[in-house]
């Protein structure tokens, strides 16, 4: 069984930045035959991607409204993805999830059908 765990959320102002990060662990777990994602849900919203990176190419997805300000990696050898936040705005706060697969193709990274592991979430807060 995969378990991810998430931290680093917080409450920032606007133009701050917040590292997220996800572990995973698991008997005989190895991040490097595993997609990872970063999925967020708002209030009173439906869950939406955030970002992907493939096991296969190491490709990185993002959702247009974080391109440019939101960067993800991923360390195989410590089995933990990075979600980096810049420029923090009022419109991310949410509710962040850490997702995991093994086996999606690149076509399914942005929808969380293709993910069979999640994590409970971490809070962000971005204040104006």
């Amino acid at each position: 069984q995969v378990q991810l765990v998430e931290s680093g959320g917080g409450s920032v102002q606007a133009g701050g930045s917040l590292r997220l990060s996800c572990q995973a662990s698991g008997s005989g777990f190895s991040f490097v035959r595993y997609a990872v994602a970063w999925f967020r849900q708002a209030p009173g919203k439906e869950r939406e991607f955030v970002a992907a990176i493939s096991q296969r190419t190491g490709s990185t997805p993002y959702a247009n409204s974080v391109k440019g300000r939101f960067t993800m990696s991923k360390d195989n050898a410590k089995n933990t993805a990075v979600l980096q936040m810049n420029n923090l705005q009022p419109e991310d706060t949410a509710v962040y999830y850490c997702a995991a697969a093994s086996g999606i193709i690149m076509s399914q990274l942005r929808y969380q059908s293709g993910y069979n592991y999640w994590g409970r979430g971490t809070q962000v807060t971005v204040s104006s």
